[in-house]
């Protein structure tokens, strides 16, 4: 087993403390109403009662940090060189149809760098955690990315623009250049777990347009810390634009290759 950080530990207590609140409010949405009360909602009510547990948590044990949430927007702490950044329920729209694909994710930024994450599926109790220098994990076992080195061997994942996103396209361009060369594209909803499962070796790589910091954060680090790269799509900081592709560092090069040949 790997020893955790005090750093780590602060972080996956606040998950597992929100998660509780999560999984009782999964078990009603499977028998929710609609016609009685709006999804929309629930889920907004879901998404901020998990946000300010795991505000109350983080700030408590580390006074200062700022804060990042989908749902509050940015917190300014006094301390200037750490921030957390959260997710609350990444994977709405699988939580609204009692689909326990989704996630909690943490991560915090010191100075600018990324430096932990968490991502924490509190419905499967999957947890996945990393820290720059001490590796990425899934429970207790050790993650490494996979080594695959073609193409035709891989199966990536991405998000798929939905209703009033704009990127549809481009989107289909892209699948174009890969669905007639890698072994299967998934979509299953949740950027911070497709991030984790590159991590984990499940998916060989994700890419994907347009996503918020705290959709990303989290799974960044466990990338990196499992041998994996992150990049922004088109060169740029994907910190700043959303735009982000993970894989080792070989399919990184194929995946970039096919995305800028989509791009033209």
């Amino acid at each position: 087993m790997s020893v955790v950080s005090p750093l780590l530990t602060v972080m996956i207590a606040a998950a597992r403390k929100a998660g509780k609140a999560i999984s009782r409010d999964f078990g009603e949405v499977e028998n929710l109403q609609l016609a009685k009360k709006g999804p929309s909602d629930f889920v907004t009510a879901a998404d901020l009662k998990t946000e300010k547990i795991l505000f109350e948590e983080l700030s408590k044990a580390r006074p200062g940090y700022g804060f990042l949430g989908e749902e509050r927007g940015m917190v300014e702490g006094s301390d200037k060189t750490n921030r957390w950044i959260v997710d609350p329920i990444d994977g709405t729209t699988n939580f609204v149809h009692a689909i326990p694909h989704l996630a909690i994710s943490i991560a915090l930024e010191r100075e600018g760098r990324l430096v932990a994450g968490v991502v924490y599926n509190p419905i499967t109790d999957d947890l996945y955690w990393a820290e720059t220098g001490r590796g990425a994990f899934h429970n207790d076992k050790r993650l490494r990315v996979a080594a695959r080195k073609t193409l035709g061997d891989c199966v990536l994942a991405t998000g798929i623009p939905f209703q009033g996103k704009p990127g549809h396209s481009q989107m289909f361009k892209e699948l174009h250049q890969f669905t007639q060369r890698v072994a299967g594209i998934r979509r299953f909803g949740a950027a911070s777990l497709d991030l984790a499962w590159v991590a984990a070796g499940r998916f060989d790589g994700f890419w994907e347009h347009d996503l918020q910091l705290w959709d990303i954060a989290a799974g960044v680090v466990l990338v990196r810390e499992a041998g994996g790269v992150c990049a922004e799509i088109y060169g740029g900081d994907f910190m700043e634009t959303g735009s982000i592709v993970a894989a080792n560092e070989k399919i990184m090069v194929l995946m970039n290759e096919r995305l800028l040949a989509a791009k033209s």
